[in-house]
């Protein structure tokens, strides 16, 4: 019912140019409301995309100017997310595994392991990557969409597949240099 109201009032009242963006904005609205409410801390600039739900769990810290699309976080341990991250549709982050050596049942007993889970400033994530507990991508990292993430991804590194791995860097220099243009701006 929220999704008709919002294309009708698009339709109505807002500038042809304008429409796609003020959708997408207010469809996403309540997603970032659950985000808001739940989550450990939100910094500033948050925004959740419309097209997918947002959810996350109570141990998630998002830093400054953070959007995302369709992410999903599993489990109960900590999930830390750095400024100005990009998580594209479709993403989930496990945050914890059952604990399958020291159980009393098969498969897996019923307890779970707990892994931090840290995301550095400027990262972009791409569409439908999972990202694994215990995992750490640098600063500036690009993950490439579909991947599947676990252990440390260097800062600046561009990392893809499954399991991900780093092919390629992007250009230090330039990234420095335009970090330092956008941090002097604030």
């Amino acid at each position: 019912m929220y999704r008709i109201l919002v294309n009708i009032f698009v339709e109505l009242f807002v500038l042809k140019k304008y429409r796609a963006s003020v959708r997408f904005k207010m469809l996403g609205y309540p997603y970032k409301m659950q985000v808001l409410k739940k989550a450990k801390s939100v910094g500033v600039g948050f925004g959740c995309g419309g097209a997918n739900e947002t959810r996350v769990n109570r141990n998630t810290v998002i830093g400054d100017y953070v959007g995302t699309n369709g992410l999903v976080v599993q489990g109960e341990g900590d999930v830390i997310i750095g400024n100005r991250v990009i998580i594209a549709s479709g993403c989930v982050i496990c945050s914890d595994n059952h604990d399958y050596d020291h159980g009393t049942i098969l498969p897996f007993d019923s307890g779970v392991i707990k892994k931090t889970v840290e995301i550095g400033d400027y990262v972009w994530i791409g569409t439908r990557c999972t990202i694994l507990p215990g995992t750490k991508i640098g600063e500036g990292a690009i993950i490439q969409a579909g991947s599947v993430v676990h252990g440390e991804i260097p800062p600046c590194a561009i990392a893809g597949g499954n399991p991900a791995k780093v092919f390629k860097y992007r250009d230090i220099e330039h990234y420095n240099k335009v970090k330092a243009e956008m941090e002097g701006k604030k």
